[in-house]
């Protein structure tokens, strides 16, 4: 079957990741192909809401500093 190269590839699923400041983290993906570019994929990870996965996630968010403003926001400084 390796020889063949008989090997599906999934689109979607779940992937168990390790971080070494948060732990453990399970994560729902999907995998959309790029049009015009059929060597090259999108990956998206997202972890189900309320989870352990998502709080480990916005401790990691939150080590990164102040969030960008919001669009809005960033006019309205801009004009003051």
């Amino acid at each position: 079957m390796w020889a063949d190269h008989d090997v599906l590839a999934h689109a979607t699923g779940t992937k168990h990741l390790h971080h070494p400041l948060v732990g453990d983290l399970t994560l729902d993906y999907v995998t959309l192909n790029v049009a015009g570019a059929p060597d090259q994929s999108l990956v998206i990870l997202t972890p189900e809401p309320a989870s352990p996965s998502a709080e480990a996630l916005s401790i990691l968010a939150s080590w990164t500093g102040a969030p960008a403003p919001a669009p809005a926001e960033e006019a309205r400084e801009s004009a003051g």
